[in-house]
């Protein structure tokens, strides 16, 4: 940058500046079960959020034993107005939808009634002192695969594991978890996550038709804190 504003913190890490925005929280909150008999969720945000791609929610589980499985996440609304999101337990074994969450994107939201406000050169929104930022924690890959078996349906199963615990203050993302993967074949494998609380362990699940589940599996976890 060579002129403007920039911040940086005790680590000499930029933390404001007025070229880039930065990831922001735009609406936090908690879930819970609305409708399929307590194992759908549907969140509506605060406020309607602007911008254009879907905002990053990521999720903290209610809970210390059993399993909170979580899938199928969608993000509710169009480009410039998200109004919610979507989310359901595995099945009726695992816990229902019950947690915190808080939803972000790399675009401010003019909230704070008194403070300060940063703007590029083309007037967009980089900084609002009532929208805090988020910070990333950490990110792992390392699965490990378990076992393959069959869901009643007869589709193809794999489970993938890795040790896992919950800091406090700490919420995973789901969005990533929400894709169908591509199989060789013309064919979606589906994506689930399991965090088993008494375990200490954090699954994730591949279900698509038989002989087309990998062994291999590298989809980051990634995790962040207010």
């Amino acid at each position: 940058m060579s002129y403007g504003l920039e911040f940086t913190n005790d680590s000499n890490v930029v933390t404001v500046d007025s070229e880039f925005t930065r990831l922001v929280v735009l609406a936090k909150g908690t879930y819970h079960p609305t409708q399929e008999s307590g194992l759908g969720s549907v969140t509506s945000f605060p406020r309607t959020i602007t911008s254009q791609e879907p905002p990053l929610v990521f999720v903290r589980p209610a809970g210390s034993t059993g399993i909170a499985g979580l899938c199928l996440m969608r993000v509710i609304g169009s480009p410039g107005a998200w109004t919610g999101f979507y989310v359901r337990a595995y099945n009726a074994l695992t816990l229902q939808p019950n947690g915190s969450y808080f939803a972000c994107g790399f675009s401010a939201t003019a909230l704070a009634s008194y403070g300060m406000r940063l703007w590029d050169g083309s007037s967009k929104l980089l900084f609002d002192s009532g929208t805090p930022y988020a910070r990333f924690t950490r990110a792992f890959q390392n699965w490990t695969y378990v076992k393959n078996d069959s869901t009643d349906q007869g589709q193809s199963r794999n489970y993938y594991r890795v040790a896992f615990n919950f800091p406090v203050g700490e919420y995973m993302l789901i969005n990533t978890f929400s894709m169908p993967m591509l199989a060789y074949e013309p064919y979606d494998r589906q994506l689930y996550c399991w965090w088993d609380f008494s375990g200490g362990n954090l699954y994730a699940i591949v279900i698509g038709p038989p002989g087309y589940n990998p062994i291999a599996f590298f989809l980051p976890a990634v995790f962040a804190k207010l």
